[in-house]
């Protein structure tokens, strides 16, 4: 028998949260819930939008678990508070863990994780409470990801990373092996990244600039 989901959100992350729970997991989804200022619509795909100071009369924590499917909004903050107040309301955070994953780590990965496909996590990996690795990152032996993160796609984390709390890594960035990222850290697409990195930190990939020469006078395309 599945186990019955309730999904806090209703956007686009809620909206993929479904599909993967949907079609690749041990969970059925039963509802919806958001706070009541947001509650602007009764259903979406046809199951109830419930009001979140009235999910847990409606569907008990005692046989229903709860999924955050929220962004990195406020650098993971919204996503941290709604998954400390479910905690409080005495709900299990489900995790997502895709089939197409390697998930190699003895390690299982914390509550409310949400790891795509194409992800490859490696030996000796631990994975902290309500993370996001969306599709495609390659997450190296040792390393360590706090809570509260969020990590886009194709990031290369290498072998011995430490990741502090509260932080997001955009596409393409570059970490290198053994060094340490602060909290609230900001990596940007395709930022290459050698050394530690301070907590608070904001690092920016470079951007590329247009060409004077147009694409009309490339004789080759």
């Amino acid at each position: 028998m599945k186990k019955k989901l309730i999904i806090f959100g209703s956007g686009q992350i809620a909206q993929l949260a479904h599909f993967y729970f949907c079609t690749d997991s041990s969970y059925e989804v039963v509802a919806f819930t958001v706070d009541p200022a947001f509650l602007t619509e009764p259903t979406v795909y046809g199951l109830p939008i419930v009001p979140f100071d009235q999910v847990a009369d409606l569907y008990p924590a005692s046989d229903h678990e709860m999924f955050v499917a929220l962004s990195y909004s406020k650098l993971n903050a919204l996503r941290a508070e709604k998954f400390e107040a479910a905690k409080a309301m005495g709900y299990t955070l489900a995790s997502y863990l895709s089939s197409k994953a390697t998930y190699l780590s003895q390690n299982a990965p914390g509550q409310n994780c949400f790891i795509l496909e194409d992800n490859t996590i490696q030996p000796f990996v631990t994975i902290g409470d309500n993370i996001t690795l969306w599709s495609g990152n390659h997450i190296g032996h040792h390393s360590v990801i706090g809570d509260h993160c969020f990590i886009a796609s194709h990031v290369v984390i290498s072998g011995g990373v430490t990741i502090g709390d509260y932080c997001f890594v955009g596409v393409n960035a570059t970490l290198r092996d053994h060094i340490t990222i602060g909290e609230r850290c900001v990596l940007g697409a395709g930022s290459l990244i050698l050394s530690n990195a301070e907590p608070n930190g904001v690092y920016i990939g470079s951007a590329s600039e247009r060409s004077k020469i147009p694409s009309s006078r490339l004789k080759n395309l």
